[in-house]
């Protein structure tokens, strides 16, 4: 039992680290790949999500199974919290400037200036 979780945790740190390593050569000599900036962050958020799906799966034990499916279901209502979190708040930042009066604008930038 415990030999066979110390092979999933080394294979799950090789495989994570394999993807970090492509992720930082991806960034570091896009030339030798033959990428522009586009195909960069294509690639870059290809292997976020895949070394996202390599930590939940290795290490965090989530994946097909009955003794894992109310640890599946917590940590999908985890994340669904931190996008409700996350998506709330860039839009109520992004909607600010919106609300706010020209007087308080150009009040607001008096009081920046100086």
């Amino acid at each position: 039992m415990f030999k066979n979780k110390l092979v999933l945790y080394i294979t799950g740190f090789l495989i994570s680290i394999a993807l970090t390593l492509a992720a930082f050569f991806a960034v570091v000599h896009p030339e030798f790949f033959h990428f522009d900036s586009t195909a960069v962050l294509t690639a870059i958020l290809v292997l976020a999500a895949l070394q996202f799906l390599t930590q939940a799966i290795f290490f965090l034990h989530l994946g097909p199974g009955s003794e894992s499916r109310w640890d599946v279901a917590i940590f999908a209502s985890t994340i669904i919290l931190i996008l409700i979190i996350v998506v709330g708040s860039l839009w109520i930042m992004n909607h600010l400037n919106y609300n706010m009066t020209p007087q308080q604008i150009n009040q607001y930038l008096m009081d920046q200036s100086g």
